[in-house]
Order: C-alpha cells, then structure tokens, then sequence
C-alpha cells in the first residue's frame, strides 16, 4: 500500500465506509414530508451509536427528520452524553436544529452536577436537556424488580443534596430538566425544588406511562409549577396502540393542550423510524378529534419554548 499513490491510499481506506453508509442509507425508507411535521419538535429521538440495536444512527435521525420538514429533535441516550453528537449531526444537516443532553444513570455518576456543567462545555454548546435517571433511577430498579445498584434522587420525601446540586447547575446554564424515570411522586419534588430555583425549562417525562403513571390531578400541579407533560406516540404499530393513545388523548384534554407536549420515543430496531412514527402519532391524535392548532401547540409550539427557541 505505501507504493500506491497518495490519493489511491486515501480511495482504499475510505470507499469501504462510504459504500457502508450509502448500503446503510438505501436500506432506510425514504422519508415523507407532510403537513404535520412540517416545523414539528421531537425532543425524544434514540439513535446508534448505542448499546443497543437502534434502527438509525444520529446521523441518519438528523437526515431523515430534515427531509420530513421538521425543525428540530433530541438525540437521547440512555447512558451516554449526546451533546457532541448533537453537534456533528448539525454539520449533516445545516437549517435542521439539533440538541443533545445527558441522562443521569450510573455511567456518568447519576446525580452528578459536575457532569451536567462539563456538557454545557462541549463543543457547540448544544446540550440541552438533562434526564433525571432512567433505567437506573431508583424507581426503575424498584418497579422492574431488579436487584443491582440504582441511582437515588430523594429519601424520606426530600431530594438529596446532590439533586439539588444538578438542578442549581440546570438553573445556572438555563438548561432543560426532565424528570426521566423517577416515581411521580418524585417528579413532582424535582418541579417544585426546579422552580424554588428559578429553572426555567421543566418538561414531565412520559408522565402517563410506567414506571412513572401520574395521575392527572399530579400532571395539572406539575404544569402549574411550570412543567410541560411530555406524551410519547412509540410505534402506532402495535395491538396495544388504539388503547394507549386514547389513554393519552384523555390525559391531554384534562390537562389542556396549552401544558403537553408530544414526542416520539422511538429509534428502537424493529419500530417505526421517528420521523414516520412522530407523523404517525400525531394524525392518531387528530383521529380522535384533536385541532391542527391544538397538535400544533404541542408538536412544534411548546416544544420550542421548552428548547428555549423563538416563535416560528
């Protein structure tokens, strides 16, 4: 290979990955733009790199949500920092707004504000949202009926010291709290400790479904204390959809549109791709008799004050 020339070097070492991402691309059906994502917020993408299987990297999500017509998403991920990917899928897709964040389970140290302040740092300054934890949130573990360590954000009724720290921090960099997996009791706890500091960007974590499952009366005193309740669509694919979105179609009545904001949780393998699972979720909502301005509230209105962006 050193006697090849240089830029026959350089064809050896990178077709191989371009002929991989251009396989990996045609694999992918090609996105549908439509009315409803036209401007849309999803602020619940996964994505690979991972753990595990994810049905397209943050790259592609980018892509994909950009050809949809949509404005913006969140890269999420359960365990790993997503700030720095949220800046090199912004150099893929120019004109789309890309967030990332950081969830705090036990690979970054779980209530740990100095990690918080170390994503405000990265590259971009695209870290936006800071999970409470997820599957290793005390609530998770407890619910799952798993035996293996946890990560604790209240005893006794009142938060740890350490989550007071993370939420002085989210406050000081006027980030976005999410309350991730936590019991709805302790959602609750995080808002009104969030407010007491003067956060400004609040959104309830899948409020309705488990482990969380807030009752209605808890989601109204989380959006009086400034929250937005956060209803994720995942795939309209399964046997239990019609159900679940009627459930959450009462939810959002009696909580008013003005308070949700929707999202689609998706970037599992085998489900919906988020863009077309997202569409899909909202004109479920529309079926059961929700306005273009009431979808449009709480896919692209809240979701951008939630992010901090202007009006579009």
């Amino acid at each position: 290979m050193r006697n090849l020339p240089r830029v026959a070097r350089l064809l050896v070492l990178v077709l191989p990955f371009a002929i991989a991402g251009a396989a990996r691309a045609q694999r992918q059906p090609a996105p549908t733009a439509s009315a409803d994502l036209a401007g849309a917020i999803d602020i619940h993408v996964h994505s690979a790199p991972d753990n595990v299987p994810r049905s397209l990297d943050g790259l592609d999500a980018a892509r994909f949500a950009k050809a949809a017509g949509m404005r913006a998403i969140v890269l999420k991920n359960h365990y790993e920092p997503t700030a720095g990917l949220a800046y090199l899928a912004r150099k893929e897709t120019p004109g789309l707004e890309i967030f990332g964040g950081i969830d705090l389970n036990l690979t970054v140290g779980g209530m740990n504000a100095a990690a918080v302040e170390h994503m405000t740092q990265v590259s971009g300054g695209f870290g936006r949202l800071v999970w409470m934890s997820t599957f290793d949130a005390e609530n998770q573990v407890r619910f799952s009926k798993e035996n293996r360590p946890f990560v604790r954000v209240s005893q006794g009724g009142e938060l740890l010291g350490e989550t007071k720290a993370v939420i002085a921090a989210i406050a000081k960099h006027n980030l976005v709290l999410a309350t991730g997996h936590v019991s709805a009791a302790e959602g609750l706890l995080l808002v009104r400790d969030g407010r007491r500091q003067g956060v400004q960007h609040m959104v309830v974590t899948h409020a309705i479904n488990p482990p969380i499952v807030m009752s209605v009366a808890q989601m109204k005193e989380a959006a009086g204390l400034g929250a937005f309740i956060e209803f994720v669509g995942s795939t309209m694919r399964s046997a239990d959809a019609p159900a679940r979105v009627d459930r959450i179609a009462d939810a959002i009545r009696q909580v008013g549109p003005a308070f949700c904001i929707l999202s689609s949780d998706l970037g599992q393998a085998n489900n919906p791709l988020p863009a077309e699972g997202f569409g899909a979720f909202i004109a479920a909502l529309r079926a059961r008799g929700f306005s273009d301005p009431d979808l449009a509230r709480m896919s692209k209105e809240n979701p951008a004050r939630l992010l901090g962006l202007p009006p579009a």
